[in-house]
């Protein structure tokens, strides 16, 4: 009947399964999980209810069965009774001490046999409330026990096993066919087919080897691995799920906090309509009766079984929801503002042209690389390795200065470089003559982005890049649009690209040319027009619009701080994962809302057949316990299914 609080108990990112006694493990049956002690008192004041009613059947004096019936209720009680001190010396109105004030009340007027059926269904009830509950937290504590505790390291010719705790960054580790990869990194030997629905929620095996990412929690299933460690611990992917379970563990959403607040007002409501009743009717039992049939535990410990079993679920989707408050918002969102590179594109962008104007082709790649040395941007990624694939020189910028939305300038060897748009870099409106030819197309091609280049003010030349819409993109946007969100386009390149990469996706709105404080204004403006906005973002420069929308969402290939300001993170990148954690949240609000309306539907029906004296007590506790298990349940259908755990593969002795 308690609300179930937040967990308290964390696994460490590097535990193991759990190796307790029966019954305590995430992997046990449901008779494992039953607590002994609660199944023995409930069973025990169920016996001797029906005792106490066979006493009373074969005439044994009153005093008799009052005493059998009271030492029965204490010891079925005692759970229910310390519940409520605690209630009471926190001034709380609990379903607890109400439950209690109405076996109470059963007994102070001889109803034994009801009091005693009361307790037991009470009892029974917070055994099914527990096995929801441990289940909702099961399907989180499932991922935190997920990677081993020690794993392989090579150094050099020699492997030794350390804890996982002790991995760094720049190790290389080995992973045997059917092991559990321990560390986000790249692929140095072997190859596999890796599981890696544990943290994206792919169902298919993905191929993975040489030069290949692998991320933390994946599966090797074919074959092995050697793996130079990028993150790992709590830096991984996987870590970054757990410190996110960490905290919806400990957090309470607004709807939590709501649930709390209207069970109380609903116990407060049952009693003073129990004292009318009994003021209007002088009907003892039908003023119990009033008390016994409020319940609100279907909402006070169904609402947060959503929560928790709900970012679970999205978990197991590829996207980790930091809070059950994000959830809750997320189910109000009725606008998606997108970033275009990174997001709907792979932020993989590649040169496709390089038109130098008074320069080789060569010069004008490494003075742009030069500039880029440091930089994060995929353009500049880009760049770099076009100057090394064309053995352009190179040489660290003295000092550079990012400007979001423009570009980069630098200091090379005394020069001042400049790399960016047309508003960093003014382009001629012609190439001067004795200039060189482009060494590619003379007009940039179609979806292509330029970037331009300068050295001290004078214009040096041109690179075009091209960037791959994502897979799923199209499909992604339509099914957003499809469940009624309305979906804009926000970047900083320009109309010509911008509406390309927005034609092939299938967005209407886009807003082009956006310098990032000028992306924060246009979240403010629809946030200002009453819509609720979630930001979708991957660089830098996304970093303050995915703090300042009502949701900010990540994607997991983009740059740190843009994971660290969002609300979500999606780990693939996949843009099907978000479509799924938006219906996830939906789906979390209907139930929670369902519970609401359908536990005040039934309490004023209830209340209203139990003052008329139309529902006698026990009829009232059925009434009370199957409202309460039907909607604990209904939020129960929210937690993903157990994922199977691999066997651990053999060592060689």
């Amino acid at each position: 009947m308690n609300a179930a609080g937040p967990v308290r108990a964390v696994v460490p990112v590097g535990a193991g399964p759990s190796s307790g006694a029966p019954g305590t493990g995430s992997g046990s049956s449901l008779w494992q999980r039953v607590d002994r002690a609660d199944l023995a008192r409930a069973l025990c004041v169920a016996a001797a209810a029906v005792a106490a009613s066979v006493l009373v059947a074969v005439g044994v004096p009153t005093v008799v069965v009052a005493v059998f019936s009271v030492a029965a209720l204490v010891a079925g009680c005692w759970p229910i009774l310390t519940e409520a001190w605690e209630d009471i010396r926190g001034r709380r109105m609990s379903m607890e001490l109400s439950m209690l004030i109405a076996i109470a009340a059963a007994a102070l007027i001889g109803e034994w046999v009801t009091a005693l059926l009361i307790t037991a269904f009470v009892l029974a009830a917070e055994i099914l409330e527990d096995l929801s509950m441990d289940r909702g937290r099961d399907a989180l504590t499932d991922l935190m026990a997920f990677l081993p505790a020690a794993v392989q390291v090579r150094e050099g010719e020699r492997a030794r096993e350390i804890p996982l705790d002790d991995v760094r960054p720049g190790m290389v580790v080995s992973v045997a066919p059917g092991g559990r990869i321990p560390v986000d990194g790249r692929v140095l030997a072997g190859s596999t087919e890796v599981d890696q629905s544990r943290i994206t929620g792919e169902s298919l095996p993905v191929a993975a080897g040489v030069g290949d990412t692998v991320l933390a929690g994946s599966i090797a299933l074919s074959g092995a691995l050697e793996i130079r460690v990028d993150r790992a611990g709590e830096d991984s992917s996987y870590g970054q799920i757990i410190a996110t379970v960490r905290e919806a563990q400990a957090s309470q959403a607004p709807v939590q906090r709501l649930a709390d607040r209207l069970a109380t007002w609903l116990v407060l409501i049952a009693l003073a309509a129990a004292a009318l009743t009994f003021l209007l009717t002088r009907d003892a039992r039908s003023s119990i009766s009033v008390v016994i049939v409020a319940g609100a535990c279907g909402i006070a410990a169904g609402t947060p079984l959503a929560i928790l079993a709900s970012i679970a679920r999205a978990a197991r989707s590829g996207a980790f929801v930091k809070d059950g408050t994000h959830m809750e918002q997320l189910a109000r969102v009725d606008t998606v503002m997108i970033d275009k590179t990174g997001t709907l594109t792979e932020g993989q962008a590649r040169v496709v042209a390089a038109r130098p104007a008074g320069r080789s082709r060569s010069d004008l790649l490494g003075l742009a690389a030069s500039a880029e040395w440091h930089s994060e941007h995929p353009f500049g990624q880009a760049i770099l390795r076009a100057a090394r694939d064309a053995g352009a020189p190179t040489t660290p910028p003295d000092s550079s200065d990012y400007r979001p939305g423009l570009g980069i300038t630098a200091m090379i060897d005394g020069a001042a470089v400049a790399v960016g748009n047309e508003r960093l870099v003014p382009v001629p409106p012609a190439v001067p003559a004795g200039w060189g030819a482009p060494s590619f197309p003379e007009t940039p091609q179609e979806g292509t982005t330029q970037v331009h280049v300068s050295v001290d003010g004078g214009y040096a030349g041109s690179i075009d890049l091209a960037d791959r819409v994502r897979d799923g993109a199209a499909a992604a946007i339509a099914d957003l649009r499809g469940m009624g969100l309305r979906v804009v386009m926000l970047t900083g390149d320009s109309q010509a690209v911008a509406r390309h990469v927005a034609a092939a996706v299938g967005v209407d709105e886009v807003r082009a040319e956006l310098l990032p404080d000028q992306k924060h204004s246009a979240i403010e403006a629809e946030r200002a027009a009453g819509h609720s906005v979630a930001m979708v973002g991957d660089g830098v420069n996304d970093a303050p619009s995915l703090a300042r929308a009502d949701v900010g969402i990540a994607v997991g290939s983009g740059t740190d701080i843009a994971r660290e300001s969002s609300d979500v993170v999606l780990v693939s990148s996949d843009l099907r994962d978000l479509v799924e954690t938006f219906r996830i949240a939906r789906r979390a609000r209907r139930i929670v809302m369902a519970n609401f309306i359908g536990t005040l539907a039934v309490d004023a029906l209830g209340m209203a057949l139990a003052a008329l004296g139309w529902l006698g007590p026990v009829a009232a506790a059925l009434v009370h316990v199957g409202s309460e298990s039907a909607f604990i349940l209904n939020s129960a259908r929210l937690i993903p299914p157990r994922a199977q755990a691999p066997r651990e593969p053999s060592r060689p002795r």
